[in-house]
């Protein structure tokens, strides 16, 4: 088996992508921030002390996406050309769903994942105070589409 990222030594490069065409791809992630029910009530009610959480989320997940090269040794440079991260309060904490869309060279899955993990990340941040049990769960790639391999979808 061959592995894209490692060269003829067997050390860790980044792959060449110059002579790729760009195509239209996107990624989807998906995640949960678990906590308590009384959290859950802090949150529904929009009194948490820290202020508005899924606002501050959201921010922090899409300002992510566009930074994960920064975060990622061997993640490419790609132009984020939209990112949406929405999160819905459920019985038992939030969850998060981030799909980031390019036009480039190279895929936007690790954006997604990003996308996510920060976001949920700003959850536990602003609530932690209320609940030191809160906890990041389930990250994980839900979908993909474009780029060589097409579209691959997660299997319920």
């Amino acid at each position: 088996m061959s592995f894209t990222h490692l060269d003829d030594r067997g050390q860790a490069r980044m792959v060449d992508v110059t002579a790729k065409q760009p195509t239209v791809r996107s990624a989807t992630a998906s995640g949960r921030v678990r906590c308590t029910p009384e959290v859950v009530r802090t949150l529904r009610d929009g009194a948490v002390p820290k202020g508005d959480v899924l606002a501050v989320a959201r921010v922090a997940g899409i300002a992510a996406a566009k930074r994960t090269p920064e975060l990622l040794p061997l993640a490419h440079v790609i132009g984020v050309h939209g990112a949406a991260v929405d999160l819905e309060v459920t019985d038992d904490g939030v969850t998060i769903t981030a799909t980031v869309r390019t036009a480039d060279r190279t895929g936007v899955e690790m954006e997604a994942l990003t996308a996510v993990a920060v976001a949920g990340l700003a959850v536990v941040d602003m609530v932690k105070g209320l609940d030191k049990s809160v906890s990041l769960a389930d990250v994980r790639l839900e979908r993909k589409t474009g780029g060589k391999s097409g579209e691959w979808v997660r299997e319920p």
